[in-house]
Formats: structure tokens, sequence, C-alpha cells
């Protein structure tokens, strides 16, 4: 059920709002996390598992629940919705209780900080969850705001970001198709994509140019190279002011 976000005032950004995505662009985690859906998927459907985990990695990006609509639109509401509720009941406890950032991620962030840009997370977990998952990883003190599946899609979240920082550059940072089409929807949001390889599955940067990416790799090391060329090229903005953050180096 989707509960209405909390009131939060206007505020100004420096340079512009990085909004990362959570499972498979920080985390890496999207393998396990196919995993438990096949098997789930599987149990409650009669999918074979390898088709099930391909059927889930290519819808991957959307809520889960909208998934199983779209690959089993023919399944009574009921058995998808408790099958939903397996889902996020397993992936807690078999693939959150593993998941670990990407290897550069740390680093990154906190560059990224430094440099002035603005971090927040637009997820398709609970917001309870990712804040947990974030803190458990010493990477929650980064980000200004987490929005999770609570509180809407990634682009309602896009709009509530847009309303929150007014006058902003919005950069969407994620790793699936429905991430790119996401930022795509929304006038002025950026798509950066972190391309993926899994057994019997690869996400080619290619593909996430495809569907929007202005930039995508496999690392997300050259990250604030690319923000920084997209900031140069947009040039001065009323946006940039200083603003405090009670970040420190």
């Amino acid at each position: 059920m989707t509960r209405p976000m909390t009131a939060v005032a206007p505020r100004q950004v420096e340079r512009g709002l990085v909004v990362f995505d959570l499972d498979g662009t920080i985390l890496d985690d999207l393998g396990e996390i196919s995993r438990v859906a096949a098997d789930v998927m599987g149990q409650a459907f009669g999918t074979a598992v390898e088709e099930a985990r391909i059927h889930y990695l290519a819808t991957t990006g959307m809520p889960f629940e909208a998934q199983l609509q779209q690959l089993y639109p023919e399944a009574p509401k009921v058995l998808r919705t408790a099958t939903a509720r397996t889902f996020h009941q397993r992936k807690v406890v078999e693939a959150y209780a593993r998941a670990k950032p990407f290897p550069e991620v740390p680093k990154l962030l906190k560059r990224l900080a430094n440099e002035r840009w603005t971090l927040s997370v637009s997820t398709g977990a609970e917001t309870e969850m990712a804040d947990l998952l974030l803190e458990r990883e010493g990477l929650r003190f980064w980000f200004e705001e987490v929005l999770g599946s609570g509180t809407g899609t990634k682009r309602e979240h896009l709009v509530e970001y847009r309303r929150r920082f007014p006058g902003a550059a919005i950069f969407l940072v994620g790793d699936s198709r429905f991430d790119m089409e996401a930022a795509q929807s929304l006038a002025g949001v950026v798509a950066l994509g972190r391309a993926s390889t899994l057994p019997g599955w690869t996400l080619t940067p290619d593909d996430l140019k495809k569907w929007g990416a202005a930039w995508a790799d496999y690392s997300l090391v050259g990250l604030p190279e690319v923000l920084a060329r997209l900031d140069r090229a947009r040039g001065p903005s009323t946006a940039r002011r200083r603003a405090p953050r009670g970040r420190k180096s």
C-alpha cells in the first residue's frame, strides 16, 4: 500500500541532485535477488526456474507486484499478492542479509558529497529496509533522502524530488530499462546507467543507452567525471547555491 509522502520544505542545492537506485546499482545483490524471485515464481506459477529468473531480470526495476502482473496477467490477483509477500520476506532473509555494496561505491559517494553534489535514493525496496541496509553498510550518512516502494514508483519519486529541490538538475543512476524510462518520462532528468553481467543474462551499456541513458558502464568509477562534464555543459544555474549540508570530508 502506498503511503502519503511526508511533507518536506523545498531546498536549494549547490550543483545538482544525484538519485541512486539501490538494488543492482549501489548494492551488488541482483544475482541473489533474482535467484529468490525465480524460486518463488517457480513454486507459485510452475515456471521453470531458469526461465523465471530471466523473466525477473528482464522486468527488474519496477515493483515486484507490477512484474508479476505483467508476467502472469491471467493469474488470480490473490495469488500474485501472496507470491509478492513471500518474495519480499525471503528477499530480506536470503538476499539482503548478505548484500554488500559494489567495491567502488563507498569512495564514490564520499567523493560526490565532497564535490557538493546532493545525493538521494529511489528504490523499489521499502524505505525502512533501505535505510537499515544503508546504515548497516555505513552509507546512509551520504544521502539526504531515501524514498522507497511505500511512497510510490520511481517516477513518482522523481516528481517528489523535483518538488523538494526546485531548479536543481536531476540525474538518475540505475541499472534497468525501467530506471532509464522513468528518467526519460520527466523533462530535465538525465539517466545514467550501471550495466550488468550475470549468468545467462547481460545488460550492456549500449542496451541502457538505447533506453535513454546519457552514459553507462559496468562500474560507476567514472561517474564523478561524467557528472562534472554534464554540469559544465548545462552552464550557470540559479540552483547552484551553497546549501548547509552537515557532511564531513
